[in-house]
């Protein structure tokens, strides 16, 4: 079974060479995955991917990691498709890339609808490695009219990756950094929140780092704000965490809490970090500096610059 898919996705990714290269790509906003969309989709406001809301047509793009493309895989040639009826699966050949798309019929709510998932990857020597996606198009019999098979599977050849968009992800935060002190931004989380390294690579453990976040709610008494703060540190992915000092502060212009400590890191290595919590109406900001214990001083003044230069929109 092994050799037989990898023969039938070898052949998918020559053929994926003469695809036609002058589809109309449109990305969802931050995605690194995008397609030509089919009849009148547009980027959805409400999931990552287009719908047609008069139609009630949705085309749902899942970005996750390339590991997770094997167990997907294994899916796909299960028997688990209950839900599905007259389900085809095949080699699909994209612009990219290389892939398996099932097919078949199914019902939703009472609806019944066509439905296309494309499990892809990334093609040998792509400049977007590690990157597994998982494309769900569903179609309402009634709108298999504008909504074809030939429109769907072209839509589905035509998907495309690029590099991740930094600076388009960090534009849809509630804040922004006028001073990154030298760090590089390593990657935008999904829940508002981002990781800064001081390093080339984007292995944490291995570079000083920040994280910055957002979140809603918080303590209604101030007087909690300490218990709050200390609650959120205690999560952290390190060991023998040491509190060292802990203190209400203003930061930013905002009430806040700073709390400093020491720890090891998972290869247990000592390190020291600080983490500033600053308090809004109706929610919370969260700054947290991690660096190797022989490189803190240097690393505290350049995580404050950092603390110190965040505004929100």
């Amino acid at each position: 079974m092994a050799l037989c898919r990898s023969i039938v996705l070898l052949a998918a990714f020559f053929a994926a060479t003469v695809l036609s290269a002058h589809a109309e790509v449109l990305y969802p906003p931050g995605s690194r995955i995008g397609l030509d969309p089919p009849g009148n989709a547009t980027p959805s406001k409400r999931f990552p991917g287009f719908e047609d809301t008069d139609r009630k047509v949705a085309i749902t793009i899942l970005d996750l990691p390339g590991g997770a493309y094997s167990d997907l895989e294994s899916a796909a040639f299960g028997s688990g498709q209950s839900a599905l009826k007259d389900v085809k699966r095949e080699a699909f050949p994209f612009e990219t890339g290389m892939g398996f798309l099932i097919s078949g019929r199914g019902e939703v709510n009472g609806v019944k609808l066509r439905k296309w998932v494309l499990l892809a990857t990334a093609g040998i020597g792509s400049s977007v490695p590690n990157l597994t996606t998982l494309i769900t198009v569903e179609v309402p019999e009634d709108a298999l009219a504008v909504y074809t098979e030939e429109a769907v599977r072209k839509a589905l050849q035509s998907v495309t990756f690029r590099p991740t968009p930094i600076d388009e992800q960090l534009g849809y935060l509630p804040f922004k950094f006028n001073d990154l002190a030298g760090f590089r931004v390593m990657q935008v989380l999904p829940e508002g929140g981002v990781i800064l390294v001081d390093g080339p690579t984007d292995n944490i453990s291995a570079h000083p780092y920040m994280i910055v976040g957002i979140g809603r709610g918080g303590p209604s008494d101030p007087s909690d704000r300490g218990r709050f703060a200390r609650d959120m540190l205690s999560a952290a992915p390190v060991r023998n965490l040491e509190v060292q000092s802990a203190e209400s502060m203003r930061v930013g212009g905002w009430p806040g809490f700073e709390i400093r400590a020491n720890a090891q890191g998972l290869d247990g290595k000592p390190l020291k970090l600080v983490q500033w919590v600053r308090f809004s109406a109706g929610g919370f900001m969260r700054i947290i500096g991690v660096a190797p214990t022989g490189q803190w001083d240097d690393l505290f003044t350049r995580f404050r610059t950092v603390r110190d230069g965040i505004d929100t929109k």
